[in-house]
């Protein structure tokens, strides 16, 4: 079976569905980590209590618990000079990292920045939970990983820039 679609040849040329799955493959996977840290932030932004250094449901309070079970306590450290600021930090940094990842633009980077921020969390909030596979940052970690590497190769900004370009020459 073929379609038209647009591929690595140009517009409206044949492509078989197999290619088609291919070239898309990670376009669900941009979806979900896009719309999840959009809401993610966007949950933070949203809440007064998160970015409070103490009291219920506050970033302060969450570093405290977590403190002493973290892989770097030193990361822990660092956040609660300011847990306020680095509450900001978090939120702003998924809401930046999901818009990127949702409309594919700088698309390795934004990929790179949701790793980073799954890193951090899971080498501090969710380190101590077992077993292991019980904490979702390291499989966020593992999801951002074909996005670093891939780009956004469909339906995004980088490759319309991309296209543009070649057209140009």
């Amino acid at each position: 079976m073929r379609a038209y679609g647009t591929n690595s040849r140009g517009l409206g040329e044949a492509t078989s569905i197999r290619e088609l799955a291919r070239e898309h493959a990670l376009l669900p996977l941009r979806i979900f980590l896009g719309v999840t840290f959009v809401y993610a932030g966007l949950d933070k932004l949203t809440d007064s209590a998160f970015f409070r250094a103490t009291g219920s449901g506050s970033i302060g309070e969450t570093m405290h618990a977590v403190r002493d079970s973290a892989a770097i306590p030193a990361l822990v450290d660092l956040a609660l000079k300011s847990p306020g600021a680095f509450g900001h930090a978090i939120a702003f940094g998924e809401l930046a990292v999901g818009i990127g990842t949702l409309i594919g633009l700088w698309a390795r980077l934004a990929a790179l920045g949701g790793a980073l921020i799954s890193l951090s969390l899971w080498l501090t909030v969710s380190w101590q939970v077992e077993p292991y596979y019980f904490g979702n940052d390291l499989a966020y970690l593992m999801a951002w990983l074909p996005l670093v590497l891939a780009g956004a190769a469909s339906f995004s900004v980088d490759a319309f820039l991309a296209s543009r370009r070649r057209r140009i020459r």
